[in-house]
């Protein structure tokens, strides 16, 4: 089954030019909030990009909303190689970031450089990773690397199981006050932005009053630079309940099953494919198909 690709006649990414770094840097010192979504594969980049979106993100969010697992933890290279892949393909304006997944650079300062570097032959301009101070000689190798990093600080879904589940993070005043201080480190180290998860809104805004660099919330309230959610969140594809901080946009399951079957029923009933979509013999031809017996021979 093949589907033959269209030229979009009303695309709003094709008379814009491709995002880079250096626009992110100016939007966030004139105030411009930024949008970041993230992307899986070649259709729902097309569908973010032509919606005008400044950042796609190829998260190891892919692990939970695509590929079935209930953590980003068993995401591999391999598997993010595979959908950076894709959405490369869509040669989208926005300013691709591939997420770093779990242990692709826990183990050294080579292995990160290697892993963050393929996502850039791949197309991407620039990685995501998770943590604090920790992180720090693997972001500045990166960043010496000429591989642009964005930080990760609050709820980092690779540390679920040391914070106990995907729990709100920086109400303690000791957790709070260490969020600031990683803000400030990642900065230092060359983050050009960060993303902040699942903290208080106003420790957000400190947050990014104490910062030069953009900061991207989700779940981290208004008061970011920009924000960021999952494609499938948004667009209600999924049927759980999706989180607090999550607005859906569109009840794409609903209207996805309920096409899927109505589809399902005209097939049932002899309805699909009808004349449109069904393709007709040539009359020349009509006379020789229609008289053909199996064990009939065509004259050479």
């Amino acid at each position: 089954m093949s589907h033959a690709p269209q030229d979009s006649p009303s695309s709003s990414s094709s008379d814009r030019a491709r995002v880079t770094l250096p626009q992110i840097q100016q939007w966030r010192q004139e105030g411009r909030p930024l949008v970041m979504l993230t992307a899986y594969d070649a259709p729902t980049a097309m569908v973010a990009d032509a919606a005008g979106v400044d950042i796609l993100l190829v998260g190891d969010s892919v692990g939970n909303v695509c590929l079935g697992f209930e953590t980003t933890l068993p995401v591999t290279m391999a598997m993010m190689n595979h959908h950076v892949d894709a959405v490369a393909r869509a040669k989208p304006k926005a300013l691709l970031v591939a997420d770093m997944p779990y242990l692709s650079f826990h183990l050294g300062v080579e292995d990160t450089l290697r892993n963050a570097g393929g996502f850039i032959r791949r197309g991407a301009q620039a990685v995501k990773l998770e943590g604090g101070a920790k992180r720090l000689a693997m972001i500045r190798a990166l960043v010496d690397a000429e591989i642009p990093v964005m930080g990760h600080l609050g709820l980092t879904p690779q540390s679920v199981n040391a914070m106990g589940g995907f729990k709100v993070q920086g109400r303690a005043e000791a957790d709070a006050l260490a969020i600031l201080e990683d803000a400030q480190a990642l900065q230092e180290a060359g983050c050009f932005s960060l993303v902040l998860e699942g903290i208080p809104a106003d420790l957000a805004t400190r947050v990014t009053e104490t910062l030069h660099i953009p900061t991207i919330g989700i779940g981290a309230g208004l008061h970011c630079s920009g924000q960021v959610l999952v494609f499938h969140d948004l667009l209600g594809l999924l049927p759980q309940r999706p989180a607090k901080f999550v607005r859906k946009y569109l009840e794409g399951f609903d209207l996805m099953r309920d096409a899927t079957t109505r589809w399902a029923e005209d097939v049932r009933a002899g309805a699909f494919p009808g004349p449109a979509e069904s393709y007709k013999l040539p009359e020349e031809i009509r006379p020789a198909v229609a008289s053909w017996q199996p064990g009939a021979r065509r004259k050479p």
